[in-house]
Protein backbone atom coordinates (compact mmCIF):
# COMPACT_ATOMS: atom_id res chain seq x y z
CA UNK A 1 0.00 0.00 0.00
CA UNK A 2 1.48 3.56 -1.12
CA UNK A 3 1.90 5.70 1.58
CA UNK A 4 -0.06 8.51 0.10
CA UNK A 5 -3.31 7.50 -2.08
CA UNK A 6 -4.11 9.70 -5.67
CA UNK A 7 -6.53 12.62 -4.33
CA UNK A 8 -4.89 13.49 -1.41
CA UNK A 9 -3.10 16.61 -0.62
CA UNK A 10 0.88 17.40 -0.53
CA UNK A 11 2.81 20.52 0.49
CA UNK A 12 5.32 21.33 -1.83
CA UNK A 13 7.93 24.01 -0.12
CA UNK A 14 9.44 26.50 -2.39
CA UNK A 15 7.28 25.14 -5.30
CA UNK A 16 8.52 28.17 -7.64
CA UNK A 17 12.10 26.30 -7.57
CA UNK A 18 13.54 24.27 -10.05
CA UNK A 19 13.29 20.91 -9.01
CA UNK A 20 9.95 21.89 -6.84
CA UNK A 21 7.75 22.76 -10.13
CA UNK A 22 8.45 19.56 -11.64
CA UNK A 23 8.09 17.67 -8.69
CA UNK A 24 4.30 19.36 -8.14
CA UNK A 25 3.66 18.90 -11.76
CA UNK A 26 4.17 15.24 -11.77
CA UNK A 27 2.37 14.85 -8.26
CA UNK A 28 -0.98 16.89 -10.32
CA UNK A 29 -0.21 14.57 -13.21
CA UNK A 30 -0.69 11.37 -10.74
CA UNK A 31 -3.66 12.77 -9.26
CA UNK A 32 -2.80 14.41 -5.89
CA UNK A 33 -3.60 18.17 -4.94
CA UNK A 34 -0.93 20.44 -4.19
CA UNK A 35 -0.25 23.30 -1.65
CA UNK A 36 2.86 24.98 -2.70
CA UNK A 37 4.56 27.68 -0.65
CA UNK A 38 6.29 30.42 -2.22
CA UNK A 39 7.96 34.00 -0.65
CA UNK A 40 5.82 36.94 -1.86
CA UNK A 41 2.74 36.63 -4.14
CA UNK A 42 4.95 37.71 -7.42
CA UNK A 43 6.33 34.64 -7.54
CA UNK A 44 3.09 32.65 -7.23
CA UNK A 45 1.74 34.72 -10.25
CA UNK A 46 4.18 32.59 -12.47
CA UNK A 47 3.51 29.37 -11.46
CA UNK A 48 -0.28 29.80 -11.15
CA UNK A 49 -0.72 30.46 -14.55
CA UNK A 50 1.76 27.93 -15.77
CA UNK A 51 -0.22 25.32 -13.73
CA UNK A 52 -3.55 26.68 -15.37
CA UNK A 53 -2.22 26.48 -18.62
CA UNK A 54 -2.00 22.24 -18.01
CA UNK A 55 -5.69 22.15 -16.46
CA UNK A 56 -4.65 21.93 -13.01
CA UNK A 57 -5.48 24.85 -11.73
CA UNK A 58 -8.44 23.86 -9.54
CA UNK A 59 -5.80 21.20 -7.49
CA UNK A 60 -3.22 23.58 -6.80
CA UNK A 61 -3.27 25.98 -3.80
CA UNK A 62 -0.63 28.90 -2.66
CA UNK A 63 0.99 29.76 0.65
CA UNK A 64 3.12 32.42 1.10
CA UNK A 65 5.80 32.25 3.77
CA UNK A 66 8.23 35.27 3.49
CA UNK A 67 10.84 34.09 6.27
CA UNK A 68 11.42 30.06 6.32
CA UNK A 69 13.48 30.23 9.44
CA UNK A 70 11.16 32.27 11.62
CA UNK A 71 9.64 30.27 14.28
CA UNK A 72 6.67 28.55 13.54
CA UNK A 73 6.58 29.62 9.48
CA UNK A 74 5.21 26.24 8.73
CA UNK A 75 2.69 26.22 11.70
CA UNK A 76 -0.44 26.83 9.15
CA UNK A 77 0.73 24.97 6.23
CA UNK A 78 1.12 21.10 7.64
CA UNK A 79 -2.55 21.23 8.84
CA UNK A 80 -4.38 18.49 6.40
CA UNK A 81 -1.72 17.36 4.05
CA UNK A 82 -1.11 13.76 3.78
CA UNK A 83 2.98 14.32 2.91
CA UNK A 84 5.37 17.35 2.48
CA UNK A 85 8.38 17.93 -0.10
CA UNK A 86 10.34 20.08 1.90
CA UNK A 87 12.30 22.14 -0.98
CA UNK A 88 12.89 25.32 0.26
CA UNK A 89 16.07 26.28 0.03
CA UNK A 90 17.67 29.63 1.35
CA UNK A 91 19.52 32.08 -1.21
CA UNK A 92 23.32 31.15 -1.18
CA UNK A 93 26.16 33.45 0.02
CA UNK A 94 28.36 35.48 -1.95
CA UNK A 95 32.24 36.13 -1.13
CA UNK A 96 32.81 38.39 1.73
CA UNK A 97 29.12 37.51 3.12
CA UNK A 98 28.67 36.15 6.51
CA UNK A 99 28.38 32.19 5.97
CA UNK A 100 25.61 32.33 8.93
CA UNK A 101 23.09 33.99 6.52
CA UNK A 102 23.28 30.90 4.51
CA UNK A 103 23.85 27.91 7.54
CA UNK A 104 20.80 29.26 9.78
CA UNK A 105 18.28 30.17 7.02
CA UNK A 106 18.62 26.06 5.88
CA UNK A 107 18.88 24.49 8.91
CA UNK A 108 16.41 26.67 10.39
CA UNK A 109 14.29 25.92 7.71
CA UNK A 110 14.53 22.09 7.75
CA UNK A 111 13.78 21.89 11.19
CA UNK A 112 11.26 24.39 11.30
CA UNK A 113 9.02 21.99 8.70
CA UNK A 114 9.64 19.17 11.07
CA UNK A 115 9.09 20.71 14.00
CA UNK A 116 5.43 21.98 12.84
CA UNK A 117 4.57 18.69 11.22
CA UNK A 118 5.37 17.09 14.78
CA UNK A 119 2.48 19.83 16.50
CA UNK A 120 0.35 20.67 13.87
CA UNK A 121 0.87 18.03 11.01
CA UNK A 122 -1.62 15.20 12.34
CA UNK A 123 -2.21 13.95 8.84
CA UNK A 124 0.87 14.08 7.66
CA UNK A 125 2.48 10.29 6.71
CA UNK A 126 5.82 11.60 5.85
CA UNK A 127 8.27 13.87 5.06
CA UNK A 128 10.51 13.87 2.04
CA UNK A 129 13.31 16.41 2.51
CA UNK A 130 15.67 17.48 -0.59
CA UNK A 131 19.45 17.83 -0.19
CA UNK A 132 22.00 17.41 -2.10
CA UNK A 133 25.17 14.96 -2.92
CA UNK A 134 27.17 18.38 -1.82
CA UNK A 135 25.96 16.65 1.27
CA UNK A 136 27.61 13.24 0.71
CA UNK A 137 30.52 14.62 -1.45
CA UNK A 138 34.23 15.60 -0.02
CA UNK A 139 36.71 17.68 -1.80
CA UNK A 140 38.35 14.25 -4.20
CA UNK A 141 41.29 13.51 -3.35
CA UNK A 142 41.44 10.04 -5.00
CA UNK A 143 40.16 9.42 -8.26
CA UNK A 144 38.06 7.85 -10.06
CA UNK A 145 35.96 7.02 -6.82
CA UNK A 146 32.36 5.94 -5.89
CA UNK A 147 30.36 7.26 -3.07
CA UNK A 148 26.79 6.32 -1.33
CA UNK A 149 24.65 6.90 0.89
CA UNK A 150 27.20 6.49 3.84
CA UNK A 151 29.50 9.23 2.92
CA UNK A 152 29.01 12.68 4.45
CA UNK A 153 31.29 15.70 3.65
CA UNK A 154 32.73 16.99 6.80
CA UNK A 155 35.19 18.89 4.85
CA UNK A 156 33.25 22.13 3.68
CA UNK A 157 31.48 22.44 7.08
CA UNK A 158 35.40 22.65 8.79
CA UNK A 159 36.49 24.71 6.08
CA UNK A 160 34.07 27.19 6.64
CA UNK A 161 34.06 27.29 10.50
CA UNK A 162 38.00 27.87 10.24
CA UNK A 163 37.32 30.73 7.18
CA UNK A 164 34.00 31.99 7.97
CA UNK A 165 33.47 35.13 5.81
CA UNK A 166 36.81 34.13 4.05
CA UNK A 167 35.26 30.61 2.99
CA UNK A 168 34.46 30.05 -0.59
CA UNK A 169 31.04 30.02 -1.91
CA UNK A 170 31.08 26.33 -2.98
CA UNK A 171 31.99 25.87 0.74
CA UNK A 172 29.01 27.57 1.95
CA UNK A 173 26.76 25.99 -0.06
CA UNK A 174 28.40 22.87 0.63
CA UNK A 175 28.66 23.03 4.02
CA UNK A 176 24.57 24.17 3.86
CA UNK A 177 23.31 21.28 2.52
CA UNK A 178 25.61 18.58 4.97
CA UNK A 179 24.18 20.82 8.13
CA UNK A 180 20.87 21.23 7.29
CA UNK A 181 20.36 17.33 6.28
CA UNK A 182 22.71 16.30 9.36
CA UNK A 183 19.64 18.46 11.64
CA UNK A 184 17.18 16.89 10.36
CA UNK A 185 18.21 13.68 10.56
CA UNK A 186 18.99 14.62 14.41
CA UNK A 187 15.45 15.49 14.62
CA UNK A 188 13.52 12.82 13.62
CA UNK A 189 15.72 10.05 15.26
CA UNK A 190 14.81 11.94 18.12
CA UNK A 191 11.04 11.95 17.91
CA UNK A 192 10.44 9.48 15.19
CA UNK A 193 8.51 7.39 18.03
CA UNK A 194 6.03 10.08 18.71
CA UNK A 195 6.05 12.12 15.39
CA UNK A 196 3.34 10.01 13.43
CA UNK A 197 5.07 10.23 10.22
CA UNK A 198 9.03 9.04 8.64
CA UNK A 199 11.87 11.09 6.60
CA UNK A 200 13.23 10.14 3.47
CA UNK A 201 16.13 12.58 1.96
CA UNK A 202 16.56 12.67 -1.83
CA UNK A 203 20.54 13.42 -2.73
CA UNK A 204 20.89 14.42 -6.33
CA UNK A 205 23.53 15.91 -8.12
CA UNK A 206 23.94 18.58 -10.06
CA UNK A 207 15.18 21.18 -18.79
CA UNK A 208 13.60 23.61 -16.36
CA UNK A 209 10.16 24.94 -16.46
CA UNK A 210 10.29 27.38 -12.97
CA UNK A 211 10.06 31.05 -14.27
CA UNK A 212 13.87 32.33 -15.56
CA UNK A 213 13.79 36.02 -16.56
CA UNK A 214 17.46 35.72 -17.06
CA UNK A 215 20.80 34.23 -16.27
CA UNK A 216 21.32 36.32 -13.15
CA UNK A 217 17.63 34.37 -11.50
CA UNK A 218 19.78 30.88 -11.70
CA UNK A 219 19.33 29.45 -8.62
CA UNK A 220 23.18 28.15 -7.34
CA UNK A 221 23.42 24.49 -9.32
CA UNK A 222 22.37 25.92 -13.10
CA UNK A 223 24.37 28.96 -12.58
CA UNK A 224 27.17 26.93 -11.42
CA UNK A 225 26.56 24.90 -14.97
CA UNK A 226 25.73 27.90 -16.85
CA UNK A 227 29.07 29.57 -16.14
CA UNK A 228 31.02 26.47 -16.55
CA UNK A 229 29.58 25.72 -20.15
CA UNK A 230 29.07 29.43 -21.33
CA UNK A 231 32.12 31.00 -19.61
CA UNK A 232 33.46 34.00 -21.09
CA UNK A 233 36.15 33.86 -21.76
CA UNK A 234 35.90 29.78 -22.26
CA UNK A 235 37.06 27.76 -19.46
CA UNK A 236 40.48 25.87 -20.12
CA UNK A 237 41.31 22.49 -21.72
CA UNK A 238 42.42 21.62 -18.05
CA UNK A 239 38.70 22.42 -16.89
CA UNK A 240 36.45 21.06 -19.16
CA UNK A 241 38.41 17.68 -19.52
CA UNK A 242 39.68 17.14 -16.33
CA UNK A 243 36.66 18.33 -14.18
CA UNK A 244 34.04 15.83 -13.24
CA UNK A 245 31.14 15.45 -11.42
CA UNK A 246 27.17 13.78 -11.38
CA UNK A 247 24.66 14.63 -13.27
CA UNK A 248 20.72 14.10 -13.21
CA UNK A 249 17.62 14.26 -15.45
CA UNK A 250 15.52 17.23 -12.94
CA UNK A 251 12.31 15.37 -14.35
CA UNK A 252 14.11 12.15 -12.97
CA UNK A 253 15.18 14.11 -9.30
CA UNK A 254 11.14 15.43 -9.36
CA UNK A 255 9.55 11.41 -9.60
CA UNK A 256 11.85 10.26 -7.24
CA UNK A 257 10.54 12.84 -4.81
CA UNK A 258 6.80 11.50 -5.47
CA UNK A 259 8.05 8.13 -5.44
CA UNK A 260 9.76 9.28 -2.14
CA UNK A 261 6.04 9.58 -0.53
CA UNK A 262 4.41 6.57 -2.10
CA UNK A 263 6.67 3.81 -1.62
CA UNK A 264 6.93 2.15 1.67
CA UNK A 265 10.25 1.11 1.85
CA UNK A 266 11.56 4.95 1.32
CA UNK A 267 10.60 5.30 4.69
CA UNK A 268 14.31 6.27 7.03
CA UNK A 269 16.67 6.35 3.57
CA UNK A 270 18.69 8.59 2.23
CA UNK A 271 18.45 7.97 -1.25
CA UNK A 272 21.34 9.01 -4.08
CA UNK A 273 19.91 9.84 -7.97
CA UNK A 274 22.18 9.93 -10.19
CA UNK A 275 22.36 9.61 -14.00
CA UNK A 276 25.98 9.34 -13.96
CA UNK A 277 29.27 10.91 -13.97
CA UNK A 278 30.82 13.68 -16.80
CA UNK A 279 33.68 16.03 -18.08
CA UNK A 280 32.69 19.67 -18.79
CA UNK A 281 33.29 19.62 -22.44
CA UNK A 282 30.54 16.72 -22.66
CA UNK A 283 28.29 18.95 -21.91
CA UNK A 284 29.03 21.14 -25.29
CA UNK A 285 29.68 18.29 -27.11
CA UNK A 286 25.83 17.52 -26.78
CA UNK A 287 24.41 20.96 -26.79
CA UNK A 288 26.21 21.49 -30.01
CA UNK A 289 24.72 18.28 -31.92
CA UNK A 290 21.64 19.27 -30.89
CA UNK A 291 21.12 23.08 -32.00
CA UNK A 292 21.31 24.11 -35.50
CA UNK A 293 23.90 26.95 -36.37
CA UNK A 294 23.42 30.10 -35.74
CA UNK A 295 22.23 28.86 -32.24
CA UNK A 296 25.27 26.75 -31.81
CA UNK A 297 27.12 27.65 -28.87
CA UNK A 298 29.86 30.50 -29.77
CA UNK A 299 32.51 27.69 -27.72
CA UNK A 300 33.62 24.54 -28.76
CA UNK A 301 36.52 23.77 -26.72
CA UNK A 302 37.99 20.79 -27.34
CA UNK A 303 35.34 18.20 -28.90
CA UNK A 304 38.50 15.82 -29.57
CA UNK A 305 39.04 14.97 -26.39
CA UNK A 306 35.46 13.12 -25.59
CA UNK A 307 36.15 10.91 -28.63
CA UNK A 308 37.50 7.92 -26.97
CA UNK A 309 36.55 6.37 -23.72
CA UNK A 310 35.52 8.50 -21.05
CA UNK A 311 36.83 8.56 -17.28
CA UNK A 312 34.20 9.76 -15.10
CA UNK A 313 36.10 10.67 -12.06
CA UNK A 314 32.79 10.71 -9.55
CA UNK A 315 30.27 8.08 -9.85
CA UNK A 316 27.63 7.31 -7.37
CA UNK A 317 26.45 4.27 -5.92
CA UNK A 318 22.95 3.75 -7.61
CA UNK A 319 21.82 0.33 -5.78
CA UNK A 320 19.79 1.85 -3.28
CA UNK A 321 17.64 3.91 -5.85
CA UNK A 322 17.29 1.26 -8.22
CA UNK A 323 16.45 -0.90 -5.80
CA UNK A 324 13.79 1.05 -3.79
CA UNK A 325 12.60 3.62 -6.83
CA UNK A 326 13.03 0.56 -9.96
CA UNK A 327 12.17 2.29 -13.01
CA UNK A 328 12.37 6.23 -12.13
CA UNK A 329 15.23 6.68 -14.65
CA UNK A 330 12.94 7.62 -17.33
CA UNK A 331 14.46 10.47 -18.74
CA UNK A 332 17.67 9.34 -20.42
Amino acid sequence: MPIISKGEKVLVTGVNGYIAMWTARIFLERGYAVRGTVRADAKAKFVKDYFASLGYGDRIEFAIIEDISKSGAFDEVVKDVDGIAHMASPVHSQTGADPEETLQPAIQGTVGILESALKYGKQVKRIVVTSSCAAVLPPVTEKPTVYSELDWDIVHPEIVKEKGKDAPPLSVYCASKTLSERAAWEFHEKHKDSSGWDLCVITPPFPPIHDIPSPSSLNFSLAFWYNAVLSEPPESKAFLIAESNAWADVRDVALAHVLALEKPDAGGERIITSAGGYVWQEWLDEANSLLDKPRKLTVDGYPETTKGEKVHNILYDRTKERRIFMAVRLHI
